[in-house]
């Protein structure tokens, strides 16, 4: 199985995460989409993360039964800071008739050769790349593994919403709904 890992933190998930994590398994060869919750982004303040487990939950309520999509905490387990291409090689070793494909923004990909092992990862795995505002195409190297999909962009942040929720807005169409209710229910980013 063509397997696609979408990591974030998921602080909160939001439609903007589903918007793409559909496009890509409706548009690429990927047949399941995994959203792998991080627990600890090495480049990312864990000030406003909220716990491991209910950032899960948020993704867990955001996919519903939706079989195309699976929640994966497989990094909570794993040593932290975690990183990508110990991740990727866990996760080879344990699901070894999978063929695993990388799941990033333009922005992410712009940073890439400071990542752990970044050639490794390039020369081993498929990176799907989608459109980020602000990160433009033609800045990427050519790499026969990456792969620019034509995917919607997206100007949702989870930074936006996690302020206009801080702030009293009404944002409760930005997130899908199961999650938004669990945000509303213990009062996340209040």
């Amino acid at each position: 199985m063509k397997v696609g890992l979408y990591f974030g933190t998921y602080n909160p998930i939001h439609i903007g995460h589903m918007a793409i994590a559909n496009y890509m398994v409706e548009f690429t060869e990927i047949q399941q989409l995994w959203f792998v919750v991080s627990p600890q982004n090495p480049f990312k303040n864990k000030k406003h993360l909220l716990d491991d487990f209910q950032r899960l939950e948020l993704v867990n309520r955001a996919i519903e039964n939706d079989e195309r999509f699976r929640a994966c905490d497989i990094e909570f387990r794993l040593p932290r800071p975690s990183y990508t291409i110990d991740t990727l090689t866990y996760l080879k070793e344990k699901y070894p008739r999978h063929e695993f494909y990388l799941i990033m923004g333009s922005d992410n990909l712009e940073h890439f050769h400071k990542w752990k092992n970044y050639e490794m990862i390039l020369n081993h795995y498929q990176l799907l790349v989608y459109p980020r505002p602000g990160f433009q195409p033609e800045n990427i190297q050519p790499h026969p593994n990456i792969h620019l999909v034509e995917a919607p962009l997206m100007e949702i942040s989870a930074s936006f919403i996690r302020e206009s929720i801080a702030t009293g807005k009404n944002i409760r169409f930005f997130v899908p709904p199961k999650a938004w209710q669990y945000l509303e229910e213990l009062n996340f980013y209040r």
